[in-house]
């Protein structure tokens, strides 16, 4: 009975770790179903990222004040690094991700952003001078020969609009692998969930200055779907992953998070063909099982 129960006491946190990063990379995924159905009604990326943040901030305030309770209070240097952060990592990359939808499926855009490990290594070999082993390069080709596979048949669907959407979303990748690259020393001494509290909010910040200054106040007044749209967006598909992530890679490590966050692209998928009606065909299909592979052999290859 004792083994019985320490052996099922040993699998609790696994299984409980698995399913919070199943269900944190579900969650973020939903962002982009939920910009598309935003779009439908009238709505820019501007006032759409706007709204998102404003939601959002609250409860990112909220996880910046409970992670640092009894903690010493930020440094000038510290302040300096978490607002470029936040700007790189949250402000820049949903600016650029919410603008990239605007011309280009949700599938793609999420296959794009899975690109991120491979920008981190690329990063890594520009910045840092580090070596590529053969199983990385293959990694990064067969990762990237997925994306170009999907991305080539949107083009001859909706025409060339679909390589600006695409090089907006590639840079919000982009941005988002220099804040991990960046972080992670910050990370190590600030703690995780503080950083990326105040670095949230930060962000939020910046996208409802961004508002302000390029819209007009009236810009404000949406379409009541669009709202409700934003509230769930800011807390189910932004805030929630968030610490659903955080406490899963306290349970089963960073690794094994990541591996359990490649359903991510699969549920966008099935989510972009169920409520958004995008198509669904065997270049899609190709295109998600390169990229996953590529990442799988990165990992491996790590």
């Amino acid at each position: 009975m004792a083994t019985a129960g320490s052996a099922a006491a040993t699998r609790s946190p696994v299984g409980a770790g698995l399913a919070l990063a199943g269900a944190g990379s579900i969650a973020f995924s939903g962002k982009a179903i939920i910009a598309k159905l935003a779009y439908r009604h009238g709505v820019d990326a501007v006032t759409l990222v706007m709204y998102r943040m404003l939601f959002a901030l609250p409860l990112f305030l909220a996880i910046a004040w409970w992670a640092g309770r009894g903690k010493p209070p930020l440094s000038r240097r510290d302040w300096g690094v978490v607002a470029g952060l936040g700007f790189s990592g949250y402000y820049l990359a949903s600016t650029l991700d919410f603008a990239g939808l605007q011309y280009i499926s949700a599938s793609l855009e999420r296959l794009i952003l899975y690109l991120n490990p491979t920008l981190v290594l690329l990063l890594g070999v520009v910045l840092f001078g580090q070596r590529v082993s053969g199983q990385r390069l293959a990694a990064l080709a067969v990762s990237y020969a997925g994306v170009l596979l999907v991305f080539g048949h949107e083009v001859t669907l909706a025409g060339p609009q679909t390589l600006l959407g695409a090089a907006l979303v590639f840079g919000s990748a982009v941005s988002y692998a220099v804040y991990l690259v960046a972080s992670g020393a910050e990370v190590r001494r600030l703690g995780a969930m503080r950083l990326t509290g105040l670095a949230s909010c930060v962000a939020c910040l910046l996208c409802i200055a961004q508002f302000a200054v390029l819209r007009p106040l009236g810009a404000a007044i949406v379409a009541p779907e669009v709202l409700w749209l934003s509230v769930l967006n800011a807390t189910a598909c932004t805030v929630a992953p968030v610490l659903m992530v955080m406490m899963a890679i306290e349970r089963i490590g960073p690794t094994l998070t990541a591996q359990t966050g490649m359903v991510g692209p699969l549920s966008t998928i099935l989510m972009g063909v169920l409520l958004l009606d995008e198509p669904f065909n065997g270049w899609i299909v190709a295109g998600t099982v390169l990229v996953l592979a590529g990442i799988t052999l990165l990992a491996r290859a790590r």
